[in-house]
């Protein structure tokens, strides 16, 4: 409908410009002596028109014709931009498939164009990581420097990459000291830091990056409690070579890890080493009520009170309540009997000793043997220390592979 009302009024003004021009009885005389033209005022209007369109189509090609290196260069970037963005594409895909020799040739292809160079770095960077090329992963991440905006991808790439390898343990804490001076503290930043941390037994960094994920719920509980186990082991040692930084230390531990009995019986040994063994046992015992472990009840052996104190008498009430709980247990059957013999009660050291021989492994049973031979010896009975010798020394041979 358009079309036909622009038909008619084009129509209408051609018709009205015929019927003015043929009343139109003006003249246009161009005189330039000796030479003088005379045209017809419609027929002057109409060069006019003519020369017009003439000259803007002249002009138009001059304009077209001084633009076309930058349309050749515009087309050439659009172009190079379409194939960078085309290889970026594929060398993610490539990285993926694990065609990592693929992935940084086509990233190398990539980076071409300043908009894609970025991220063809981190991805070339990862691919030769993958290749244990590190001077050429190291490139790479130098070249992505160049993108300001990928400063935080940049710096996450690194610290993946450099916690990877023990040795490069300093370099991935120099990236990660610029990762948190940019102020990156989501999850997948603190397992970086854990890793790196972790690579430079900084144990006190380490219970504290693992805390702080347990609260986001971003670490696997098996995982949090054998991070948290490791580190304890490491600084109980250590701490206990000073009496104070030893119980300040402890003092800190939360209730949970108190619990743990790999922690427990660090910290029961440190304070052994430095003869707290009450202290000693009483974390043994915390524990035990906790969660009941064999290995607790290994090192309750260890934490035994002087002979005729007060303390060496309550433990040994501690362990017949356990034998009550868990007749058949050898384990505490033999700590009953290394106590009761500590207190020289004989007859009950020599009972729970026989009895932890009935039910007990390997281990019980060569330790059984050689108390009962340090108890006959003690009640001047030769000919029985020396058979109890003689088994213990049986159960330490190991039977030989033909």
């Amino acid at each position: 409908m358009r079309f036909f009302i622009w038909l008619l009024i084009l129509f209408a003004s051609a018709i009205g410009l015929a019927v003015l021009a043929r009343f139109n009885p003006g003249n246009v005389v161009l005189f330039y002596p000796p030479y003088r033209v005379d045209l017809s005022l419609n027929f002057f209007i109409v060069l006019l028109v003519v020369a017009f369109v003439v000259l803007l189509t002249i002009r138009a090609a001059v304009r077209a014709t001084l633009a076309m290196p930058r349309r050749v260069e515009q087309y050439r970037a659009t172009r190079q931009l379409r194939e960078s963005g085309r290889a970026l594409h594929e060398s993610l895909q490539s990285f993926l498939e694990g065609r990592f020799g693929r992935a940084e040739k086509l990233a190398e292809r990539a980076s071409s164009s300043p908009d894609h160079a970025g991220l063809a770095a981190l991805i070339g960077a990862r691919a030769a990581q993958r290749l244990q090329q590190p001077s050429r992963r190291d490139d790479w991440l130098k070249k992505a420097e160049a993108d300001e905006s990928l400063r935080t991808a940049r710096l996450m790439t690194a610290v993946e990459l450099f916690s990877e390898d023990v040795k490069e343990t300093e370099v991935a804490l120099d990236a990660l000291q610029s990762l948190n001076h940019a102020g990156i503290r989501h999850t997948q930043a603190l397992k970086l830091a854990l890793k790196v941390h972790q690579n430079a037994r900084n144990w006190p960094e380490v219970l504290r990056l693992v805390r702080l994920l347990d609260k986001h719920k971003s670490l696997h509980p098996a995982l949090s409690r054998r991070l948290r186990d490791m580190a304890y082991d490491a600084l109980m040692p250590k701490a206990s070579e000073d009496p104070e930084s030893l119980k300040m230390l402890w003092s800190k531990v939360p209730a949970e890890d108190r619990h743990s009995a790999a922690v427990a019986v660090q910290a029961a040994q440190a304070f052994m080493k430095i003869g707290q063994q009450i202290e000693a046992a009483a974390i043994i015992e915390s524990a035990l009520a906790a969660q009941w472990d064999s290995r607790l009840l290994r090192a309750y052996r260890q934490c035994a009170a002087p002979e005729g104190s007060a303390t060496l008498l309550k433990q040994i009430d501690h362990c017949e309540h356990w034998l009550r709980e868990r007749p058949n247990d050898a384990e505490i059957a033999l700590v009953l009997g290394v106590l009761c013999f500590r207190q020289k009660l004989w007859g009950k050291a020599q009972r729970h000793l026989e009895q932890s021989l009935s039910g007990g492994d390997h281990a019980i049973r060569q330790e059984a043997h050689l108390r009962l031979a340090q108890l006959h010896e003690a009640l001047s009975q030769p000919e029985a220390a020396a058979e109890h010798y003689r088994q213990c020394a049986l159960t330490t041979q190991r039977p030989v592979k033909a």
